[in-house]
């Protein structure tokens, strides 16, 4: 069994509760925009950092973490991009991939708008993480936290981090 931390667009910023909710969790996954190296480096110290780029990272994040990332996890078949829609309506750019070979799990962020929505036509679970970073419209910023456990997803928790107490 495995504890993953899940965020996205941290656009550079960094919370020290991110640490915090993060602890128990053996692997953090950040689905782009991370904005900066620090924000990256910070996470890994706390668990191992598993990530893709966004459209707003630079040359340095996009020579260390892909566009696409695709690996099995605890049994589960995981597939990240930054960009990549939501169910009926899935980015160009990943719907290829998608239906070709569905993945157990897929995640994205760039919409800053958390969703946790079953794919009955693919019969995947998607998942935005929303934002964690200041940057953008959303009043509440979030974190993901799940279990990985032979090929169950389960324990499924959303951390709000309001903004009013940035």
């Amino acid at each position: 069994m495995i504890t993953v931390g899940l965020l996205s667009d941290t656009h550079a910023y960094w919370d020290d509760r991110y640490a915090e909710y993060f602890a128990p969790c053996e692997e953090i996954w950040h689905a782009g925009d991370i904005g900066s190296l620090e924000v990256a480096q910070r996470l890994g110290e706390i668990a191992t950092l598993r990530a893709v780029h966004g459209n707003v990272d630079g040359a340095n994040i996009r020579l260390l973490y892909p566009d696409v990332l695709r690996w099995e996890c605890e049994g589960v078949d995981v597939l990240m991009t930054h960009i990549g829609g939501y169910p009926g309506r899935y980015a160009p750019q990943i719907r290829d991939i998608l239906y070709r070979k569905p993945p157990r799990l897929f995640i994205c962020g760039h919409s800053h708008i958390l969703k946790v929505q079953y794919d009955k036509t693919l019969q995947l679970l998607h998942i935005n993480p929303g934002a964690a970073g200041l940057q953008g419209w959303q009043q509440v910023r979030t974190l993901v936290r799940f279990r990985l456990d032979k090929g169950n997803i389960s324990d499924l928790e959303v951390i709000e981090l309001k903004r009013s107490f940035d």
